[in-house]
């Protein structure tokens, strides 16, 4: 179970990394925005899979703020946006 948990870890990772390329290279401001929200899910699932691996419980409470954090982030971009498309 672990291995698969691994495989996926690496895999997810990966994929992080094209995301972190849309970000920064994004033709458009929605392009960048999802990009991020993206980037913070997957996130969330690869410390869900570090928790499930190293068999500790404690990655919870990380994995409750980082999504807290990721939320707010996301609706500040949206704010800033939307700033920018009603001016």
């Amino acid at each position: 179970m672990n291995n698969i948990l691994t495989i996926s870890s690496i895999a997810l990772s990966f994929t992080i990394i094209m995301c972190m390329a849309r970000a920064v290279k994004g033709p458009l401001t929605v392009d960048r925005l999802i990009a991020v929200n993206v980037i913070g899910t997957k996130t969330i699932v690869l410390i869900a899979f570090a928790s499930f691996i190293m068999n500790e419980t404690y990655f919870i409470d990380v994995i409750l703020v980082y999504s807290m954090i990721s939320f707010v982030a996301s609706l500040g971009l949206s704010e800033l946006i939307q700033g920018r498309v009603d001016d």
